[in-house]
């Protein structure tokens, strides 16, 4: 697991990169797919993942060599066989880990992370949970009962989740014979759609051929423009209250029903569920015919100023990740928070909430702290 971390250290620049080009792009082309806000929401979730990363890969690490040891006999790393069947392996498992993140309450208040951003673009890659690993480990199982070595498991996960970078853009259209093989841009769109014709499809990573063989395939319609986003919106810009927010709907609603039985099968009933006595005593906001996406504002001088405290957020966290590997379980987790505060404050900002300069004091000494922390052995 010690190179993962490297490898994204190594292309969150590159990704940058690309990120920009994009958005070049769309302001050449007049489209309107990028907000300042949103992008940085987005983003602030994908640091709080990255981060806390470094703390829960050890679980990770500790499930697979855990289940390893029963298999029969591992299979040869020096192999390129194994290395082919390994990255087949973990998109077939990871297929069927998106699936049951969308099918399953408990799994969606996690997933759900990824698809709350009501724009489509190369950032809405970076927005991810920090919970997933709770869960996800079991559907890797059985590469490590089939005796898939643990490096390769990593690499395979680590190319998996590169790959899919790119699929989360909408300016390149679909690509022929392509489409009926792979996970494109396309196909992935769809994937991301609120629209009744494209909720819960096309769940592949890297390989399309899961859904057409599962039957979770939908092409993307020309007649039927995705609509993005999740169709109970948070309506909010901070990346702390994302990671939790369904988490505790489901705790509010099992709180509130009298069935016992209910109260447990909440969590492991198929996504949208709700107990009998809760859904009309609690109705939930649902995305309607008319909605307007979620977009306070400050204004035009806050957007920039946190886009460049945010842009030197990221400096610090690919410093981090430099040097995360060789620091203690309890710095990376006091490191994860630093991150966490970060983005949470940037977040409450965007939203105009009175505070400004206290906020900013704070987390502007707690990201010096942590710079620091970081480059101390190195005077």
């Amino acid at each position: 697991m010690d190179q993962a971390p490297d490898l994204f250290a190594m292309g969150i620049p590159i990704f940058m990169l690309l990120f920009l080009i994009e958005i070049i792009a769309t302001l050449l082309r007049k489209k309107d797919w990028y907000r300042i806000t949103d992008t940085i929401n987005t983003l602030s979730t994908g640091v709080l993942n990255i981060s806390s990363n470094t703390v829960s890969k050890f679980a990770t690490i500790a499930i697979y060599s855990f289940f390893l040891q029963f298999a029969p006999t591992e299979l040869p790393s020096e192999s390129i066989w194994t290395w082919v069947l390994g990255f087949i392996a973990y998109d077939f498992c990871y297929y069927w880990n998106h699936r049951l993140g969308h099918e399953r309450n408990i799994l969606w208040a996690a997933h759900s992370v990824h698809h709350q951003s009501e724009d489509y673009n190369l950032a809405t890659s970076f927005r991810q949970t920090s919970f997933s690993w709770v869960f996800s480990w079991m559907f890797y199982v059985p590469m490590a009962l089939a005796g898939i070595p643990l490096y390769v498991f990593i690499f395979a996960g680590t190319l998996d989740l590169l790959y899919q970078f790119w699929i989360h853009t909408r300016h390149i259209p679909k690509l022929g014979w392509l489409e009926k093989l792979l996970v494109t841009p396309s196909s992935h769109r769809v994937h991301h759609g609120c629209n009744a014709c494209y909720m819960d499809r096309n769940y592949g990573g890297v390989f399309i051929i899961w859904d057409r063989l599962f039957g979770t395939y939908q092409e993307e319609l020309d007649k039927e423009p995705v609509e993005y986003g999740i169709s109970t919106p948070i309506r909010s810009w901070n990346p702390l209250w994302a990671n939790v927010v369904f988490y505790q709907q489901l705790a509010m609603d099992a709180w509130r029903c009298n069935s016992w039985k209910d109260k447990l099968l909440i969590w492991i009933k198929p996504t949208g569920w709700r107990p009998s006595d809760v859904v009309d005593r609690y109705p939930l906001n649902k995305r309607g015919d008319n909605y307007q996406k979620f977009d306070v504002k400050p204004s035009s001088r806050m957007q920039w100023y946190f886009t460049a405290q945010f842009f030197a957020l990221i400096l610090v966290l690919m410093l981090f990740l430099s040097v995360a590997d060789q620091q203690s379980i309890l710095f990376n987790t006091l490191a994860t928070s630093i991150f966490a505060l970060n983005v949470y404050w940037i977040g409450v900002s965007l939203e105009n909430k009175p505070g400004l300069f206290r906020r900013e004091t704070l987390r502007m000494s707690s990201l010096f702290g942590l710079t620091f922390s970081i480059l101390a052995p190195f005077n």
